[in-house]
């Protein structure tokens, strides 16, 4: 049903670019925008994924003659129209930051220089794909910081919102930092690990606990996980764990195995738990847990002295509970025509709402003492930075505060993706898009990587785009 993802669109979409083929506009080049304007949960910053997907829909997008045939029926679109969509293909351009890369608000994500249909019909996947993904890999990130180098494991896909969240979801909270993933299909497809251990049912299935995890072992002894907290977690179930593990797994030379608590005083339990696992001679046993687990509580237990290996996080990541919307959105910002470039900007009295008019591009300052980024830029397109030279960065919120940076290395963030329809970007593989952002993460300074207060990353607009801004808001256009 989804394998054509043509009319995974808004209709105004559809009715906007009917009226720019009869105006004619669909001549014009647009230029639009993705960006958001606030960081889930407060945080420092977010981190980019959904490019994969954006690059696979832009690729295949064609309109069938179902499709087609669909909209004729609508007796809202004329045929000239219908027969352009019959015979689409993306022909304009488009560049993007790599997935992975800590971002920041108001600063491109990805941005369309395409015919003004074609670019307006990218809309609605291309901010489904950024949002939802973006969203995701940055709850596992703060997830992954909580947990201080301790394995986590996304286990959601039950409580996802629909199936494409439960899978693309785990591929980006792989980027985000997991180690992997309960979900099969996005082994299947994306290459994240899959791994799982055994359920409550398993466990009241056999007759008695050691007979559930006896045989458990038996068949799968490279791989022994046991859920202790069926009955008894202290009287029985990891007593009976002890059992299953020296008489099964040691005697074959096995040592890598582990338990796993899924309710109760989790601090209170893994210490006594950790206690008994030692005293039996099994300091190598791992503990895992899980149950309703958050970055929050992931920190407290971790302060309480909790003996924990590895967390397994299902509901609050794969939903991203406490703040489920990314915000992304797709403004235009220019226009052109004739090869000359239009800025355009959108005014609100919510000042939140002012766009950054133009077709732009974003440097990333680093300081070449430390390695640290310290702030981005954003250019007009045909700005470059000189290094040689000191820059002095500008906040146009507090037009007071400025701040010169010398010995520094720019680094322009977005890449080419497509150049006139066609794909100039070679897609890394899912595991160095991972190592990626993990190295990106390390460049950025503690203190924006914190939960509480997190230090306000400086991102500045050059003087000149401040200008253009400036006169576009004083003429009201």
């Amino acid at each position: 049903m989804y394998d054509n993802k043509a009319m995974l669109c808004d209709y105004y979409e559809l009715t906007m670019g009917n009226g720019y083929f009869l105006n004619g506009f669909y001549k014009k080049q647009a230029y639009f925008d993705v960006f958001f304007r606030t960081v889930p949960d407060n945080g420092g910053f977010a981190i980019a994924a959904g490019l994969e997907q954006v690059i696979d829909y832009v690729k295949n997008l064609r309109f069938n003659k179902e499709d087609v045939e669909f909209l004729r029926a609508k007796n809202v679109f004329d045929e000239g129209f219908l027969d352009y969509l019959a015979n689409f293909k993306f022909t304009g351009d488009i560049y993007a930051v790599p997935e992975g890369t800590p971002i920041f608000p108001n600063e491109p994500i990805l941005t369309v220089r395409a015919p003004a249909i074609e670019a307006q019909l990218l809309e609605t996947y291309i901010l489904l794909a950024i949002n939802h993904q973006s969203l995701i890999a940055t709850k596992a990130s703060r997830i992954v910081r909580a947990a201080k180098g301790r394995a986590v494991l996304e286990f959601g896909a039950r409580r996802a919102q629909g199936e494409s969240a439960a899978v693309v979801g785990a591929r980006a909270a792989y980027i985000g930092g997991c180690l992997g993933s309960s979900n099969v299909l996005t082994d299947q497809i994306y290459g994240v690990p899959a791994g799982g251990t055994i359920a409550h049912s398993w466990v009241q299935m056999f007759d008695t606990e050691y007979e559930a995890f006896e045989t458990y072992c038996r068949l799968y002894p490279t791989n022994a996980c046991l859920l202790v907290d069926t009955y008894n977690t202290l009287k029985s179930g990891i007593p009976n764990a002890i059992r299953a593990f020296k008489e099964i797994l040691i005697p074959m030379g096995i040592n890598n195995f582990s338990i796993r608590l899924d309710s109760g005083d989790i601090t209170y339990l893994t210490k006594e738990a950790r206690k008994m696992l030692d005293e039996a001679g099994l300091p190598q046993c791992k503990i895992v847990v899980s149950n309703s687990l958050d970055e929050y509580l992931i920190r407290e237990l971790i302060s309480q002295g909790a003996y924990i290996d590895t967390f397994g996080v299902g509901e609050r990541l794969i939903t991203a509970k406490s703040e489920p919307v990314f915000g992304g959105v797709y403004k235009l910002v220019a226009v052109e025509d004739g090869g000359v470039i239009t800025p355009k900007i959108k005014i609100s009295e919510n000042t939140a709402k002012i766009t950054n008019p133009h077709f732009k591009k974003v440097y990333r300052i680093f300081d070449n003492k430390t390695g640290k980024a310290i702030a981005d830029q954003i250019c007009v397109h045909d700005e470059t930075i000189d290094e040689r030279d000191p820059l002095v960065l500008f906040d146009p919120e507090a037009n007071w505060k400025m701040k010169t940076v010398t010995d520094f290395t720019a680094k322009e963030l977005q890449v080419p993706i497509f150049k006139n329809g066609e794909l100039v970007y070679e897609q890394p593989s899912l595991p160095a898009v991972k190592e990626y952002c993990a190295s990106q993460l390390d460049l950025l300074w503690d203190e924006v990587k914190r939960f509480e207060n997190p230090h306000n990353y400086y991102v500045d607009l050059s003087y000149k785009l401040w200008d253009i801004k400036r006169e576009l808001l004083l003429r009201g256009k």
